[in-house]
């Protein structure tokens, strides 16, 4: 009976620990079935950290989470993969064929950042999100779309993490943030020149030193004496979203907290 006992005490500590749960959901925004993937903690907590995860131009919601999957990395947050809509993009598909994000305040009427709006509303209310924890991250247009937020909406996000994308002509609109920027220097989409010249910006709003220091792989943090935090994420590729980067930047996250 003794044996038995332990037997069964033994299978129950090697249980696997819940997983997060994703679900489908929509909001009707301007007329418009907007649609994103919610990734949420298995169990409920008391305001939680809330992520949102944009694609690249051409991409999904569903990619997104299969291929950055963020929620993996920080399964006590609630991480948001939004869908773009049929969008021209600056460098690619003039026509646009494929699924992208709006490229600043006032184009295509600001239905993303109205998406954007409603997500944050409802997901705040339904999960009682920290308000002092709401971060944004994307890659290519979706690193693109993550700038026009901050630009537009800094007021109600804690930190930014763009990978492959540059602010373009609404910098003068950013206030200084924490801020993880990611860059290939074989970059040929975005280039990397151009991507250096906004790190370079970047050190300046937010008062940093122009000498950084190791802060991990590919990795070198600015820090400031009374502003915001920078951190270069330089990798050796091209136009890509390096598979380590996700547990990179959500350790970032995890850091930055809102006064």
């Amino acid at each position: 009976m003794r044996r038995a006992i332990v037997g069964v005490l033994l299978v129950v500590g090697v249980l696997p620990a819940q997983e997060p749960k994703s679900q489908s959901r929509t909001w009707e925004v301007g007329g418009v079935k907007r649609e994103a993937l919610v990734v949420a903690p298995a169990k409920r907590s008391k305001s939680p950290p809330l992520m949102f995860v944009f694609h690249g131009h051409g991409g999904t919601a569903k990619g997104a989470a299969t291929r950055y999957a963020y929620h993996k990395h920080w399964p006590e947050a609630v991480t948001v993969y939004p869908q773009g809509l049929p969008t021209p993009g600056k460098l690619t598909d003039p026509e646009g064929k494929k699924t992208g994000w709006q490229h600043g305040s006032g184009d295509q009427k600001d239905r993303d950042l109205k998406f954007f709006d409603a997500m944050l509303a409802s997901l705040k209310k339904e999960y009682r999100i920290d308000p002092k924890r709401v971060y944004a991250s994307g890659h290519s247009n979706g690193g693109g779309f993550t700038y026009t937020l901050w630009a537009a909406r800094g007021e109600v996000l804690t930190a930014v993490a763009p990978s492959s994308a540059v602010p373009g002509r609404f910098f003068a609109k950013l206030k200084p943030k924490p801020v993880l920027h990611l860059a290939g220097e074989k970059d040929r989409l975005v280039k990397f020149e151009w991507q250096k010249l906004a790190i370079g910006r970047l050190r300046k709003l937010n008062g940093c030193d122009e000498k950084g220091k190791p802060a991990g792989k590919y990795c070198t943090q600015y820090s400031s004496k009374n502003g915001p935090v920078v951190i270069s994420y330089v990798h050796p590729g091209g136009h890509r979203f390096p598979p380590e980067a996700p547990a990179r930047i959500v350790e970032f996250f995890k850091t930055q907290t809102a006064k």
